[in-house]
């Protein structure tokens, strides 16, 4: 397992322990109730009343984050009050707020138990199907998440339903519903919500100028109460700021994420790519390595392997790579698959991980993954339609383009791919190193051509 699951699992199977032997620790009436019959195992792990007041779920080590001690003050709330349905909802999002912090999907798991310990005293609770639903989006159980969302709006239809269900349909690859969803966010509750996903859309509609002027109201805005979500929204203006290559300003933008969010894995990502699109590989790797060691993504862990490669560390490069080899279908299947397809290996592999993604969301990227993978093994005419798909809904960005423009050269329209080609070339500080100098080999091959192609 990557540590990042580990972690995870590591937290639930201390949890179910813990409830099987400190019935005497529990509060209230969850402990006898969860551990009657003599403290089976089992009754702990089908009580998620249980699971979610074990006092040793919180680390040692963590117990100063102001995130830890508000998970400490609702256990002990719910403990306290006959009428523990509020302070449940406040622990349910106390977890997910521990999970976006840590990066570890565990806490996820423990807020949805939140919620179905919720649904056990009111079975109809909209506040525990929207907690419930952000888990299931968060968890990349697209299907369900929607149609949770489905429900929240037709019962109710406040802002949070809006927000979420504009989040899953925008996974789903449906930006026209979700805009709808956004706007209905925007009416309702104007503010760093709303701007993020509408900076989102945006960008993913190919309007950049529009999608940063969204984000720069969207920090404007932000709160230092919230650090993560604050953190977050810096770390995507300085990938705005990056696509625009101002670079002294994207930069600028990570500085301020980390100092709301020390350490934090997507600003330090972020930030090696940004010198490792200066050609400052060696800066990189400190702070990729960073990156990969808080949180193991594929994403991550493939950009160190690079700057690793570039500076003649192959040893520690091709521990980067098993460590991808065998765990990036598991920690990111897309991006493992796109991995794949980039170096032309385990084409089969490649294809059957996108393609199981494409059950789940079928937004650009995953529609690019395919096409990437179905190149890579040697279907370039199946390639080209989920390419033609991935590029319609006219998002600029450096990778959608190369492959695009690859894509187009194998099948043989050699124009179309170099039009690709140079809109990847304008944007390629956006890009990998291996991918920058397979943007450059493409060109080197199109070479012949291009002069008849730029005057015709």
């Amino acid at each position: 397992m990557t540590n990042k699951i580990k972690h995870g699992l590591a937290a639930l199977l201390a949890i179910t322990l813990i409830s099987a032997c400190r019935q005497s620790e529990l509060p209230g009436s969850y402990a006898q109730g969860g551990l009657a019959e003599g403290n089976k195992l089992v009754s702990a792990v089908n009580d998620p009343c249980v699971m979610v007041l074990v006092p040793s779920v919180i680390k040692a080590a963590d117990t100063n984050s102001e995130t830890d001690k508000l998970i400490l003050r609702y256990q002990n709330a719910v403990a306290q009050t006959s009428e523990p349905l509020a302070q449940l909802e406040r622990l349910g999002w106390a977890y997910v707020a521990k999970a976006r912090e840590t990066r570890d999907v565990g806490y996820y798991t423990l807020a949805e138990q939140a919620a179905a310990c919720i649904e056990i005293q009111a079975p109809e609770s909209a506040d525990a199907l929207l907690l419930r639903g952000h888990v299931l989006h968060n968890l990349h159980r697209f299907q369900e998440a929607e149609a949770a969302a489905q429900r929240l709006v037709e019962q109710r239809g406040l802002w949070f339903d809006f927000a979420l269900l504009g989040d899953v349909l925008t996974e789903r690859g449906d930006l026209q519903k979700a805009a709808i969803a956004y706007q209905q966010l925007a009416e309702q509750r104007p503010g760093p919500q709303a701007y993020l996903r509408i900076s989102q859309l945006r960008w993913l509609k190919g309007d950049l100028e529009g999608a940063l002027q969204m984000m720069v109201k969207t920090v404007r805005a932000t709160s230092p109460r919230t650090p993560e979500p604050a953190a977050w929204a810096h770390v995507r203006l300085a990938m705005l700021l990056m696509q625009l290559d101002q670079l002294a300003e994207a930069d600028a933008a990570l500085d301020s994420a980390l100092l709301l969010q020390p350490g934090y894995p997507p600003a330090l990502y972020t930030r090696g790519r940004i010198l490792l699109a200066q050609h400052r590989a060696s800066d990189a790797i400190s702070l990729l390595r960073q990156a990969v060691q808080a949180d193991p993504l594929p994403e991550f862990r493939w950009a160190l392997y690079e700057a690793l490669k570039i500076t003649g560390q192959y040893r520690s490069a091709n521990q980067q790579l098993a460590e991808l080899q065998r765990y990036g279908a598991i920690e990111d299947a897309r991006t493992f698959a796109l991995f794949l397809a980039t170096r032309g290996e385990q084409p089969e592999t490649a294809l059957r991980l996108a393609l199981d993604e494409l059950q789940l969301r079928k937004d650009v990227f995953t529609l690019d993954a395919v096409a990437w993978a179905l190149s890579s093994a040697g279907k370039h005419s199946q390639a080209r339609e989920y390419s033609r798909q991935a590029l319609a809904e006219g998002t600029q960005d450096a990778r959608l383009f190369l492959h695009a423009g690859v894509i187009a050269a194998r099948a043989g329209d050699n124009y179309q791919a170099f039009e690709l080609l140079s809109s990847a070339e304008s944007i390629q500080q956006m890009l990998l190193p291996s991918e920058r100098q397979q943007l450059n080999n493409e060109f080197a091959a199109l070479q012949p051509l291009i002069h008849t192609l730029v005057d015709s």
